[in-house]
């Protein structure tokens, strides 16, 4: 595993790369293998799922290491830049795909 932008950050991270990978397998195997039996109202019922589960295992991990990130980013000086990039070059959101997409990225 790769290391932290700091130090003191890098256990965090391997912490919490560990616990997103375990439940992303658990979360992508059965969402492919049942994908297309599933409506849409059961597919956002199981990514709701998921999402709680995620934040039950994994949340309290990932708010320790974000603020550890961010704490470096500060005391490097990093987080004006990062500001000044944002407000430079927001992100946005993608537009939606045309009519005839559908949202696996089909033609139908």
């Amino acid at each position: 595993m790769a290391q932290s932008l700091s130090p003191e950050c890098t256990s965090l991270k391997h912490a919490y790369d560990s616990c997103f990978n375990s439940w992303f397998e658990g979360y992508l195997e059965p969402a492919i293998a049942h994908s297309k039996n599933l409506s849409q109202d059961q597919r956002d019922e199981y990514a709701k799922k998921k999402a709680e589960e995620f934040e039950r295992h994994c949340g309290a991990v990932w708010r320790q290491y974000k603020g550890c990130v961010q704490k470096a980013l500060k005391d490097r000086g990093l987080d004006e830049l990062l500001e000044q990039a944002r407000q430079d070059n927001p992100l946005r959101k993608p537009p939606p795909p045309p009519a005839n997409i559908s949202p696996a990225g089909m033609s139908l």
